[in-house]
């Protein structure tokens, strides 16, 4: 089961694992996703790590609690959508830069 695997440069994968994930959170650090909903009554931002930062909502909504919270919940939904394909995206790149070491 082992027997094509040269354990001496697990150390070398390790660490570049790391530096790739260290790099990778530093990157979602500094992205920024919005989504509208409502022909944008309703706009939701969230860093690359999936946490809202924003959320605007024109006044027209403020006395139509039901539509309120259904847009809400769509851009919610949509600004999540695109930060967790986006980390899909990177570790998927991620990932793939490690292909050409040899374990």
């Amino acid at each position: 089961m082992f027997e094509n695997i040269d354990f001496s440069k697990m150390g070398e994968l390790l660490n570049k694992v790391q530096e790739k994930a260290k790099a990778m959170e530093l990157e979602l650090d500094k992205k920024e996703f919005s989504a509208k909903s409502g022909a944008g009554l309703v706009k939701v931002s969230a860093n690359g790590k999936g946490e809202i930062i924003d959320v605007s909502i024109d006044d027209s909504l403020l006395e139509d609690k039901e539509s309120l919270q259904i847009l809400l919940i769509a851009a919610i939904n949509d600004v999540l959508t695109m930060v967790t394909q986006n980390k899909n995206s990177i570790a998927g790149e991620m990932l793939g830069g490690l292909g050409g070491l040899k374990v």
